[in-house]
């Protein structure tokens, strides 16, 4: 499973809030509902969350094996 629990740490450490990202980098309120519920997003926008917080992937996701 894809968590993105590293996004959150990385938007709380750069002291962005989810507002900013929706109202100053446009991000849809649909996209911070799916990382808030870890559903899947696409490269590309992988590609503009690392650029809008200049940061790495692994700073906005990681993965978690499934417990069986």
């Amino acid at each position: 499973m894809i968590s993105y629990i590293p996004f959150w740490k990385t938007i709380k450490k750069k002291n962005i809030t989810t507002y900013t990202l929706i109202e100053e980098y446009k991000l849809s309120k649909s996209l911070i509902d799916k990382l808030k519920h870890n559903k899947g997003i696409n490269t590309s926008t992988l590609d503009q969350l690392c650029q809008i917080l200049d940061c790495k992937i692994s700073d906005i996701a990681e993965f978690k094996p499934d417990e069986k």
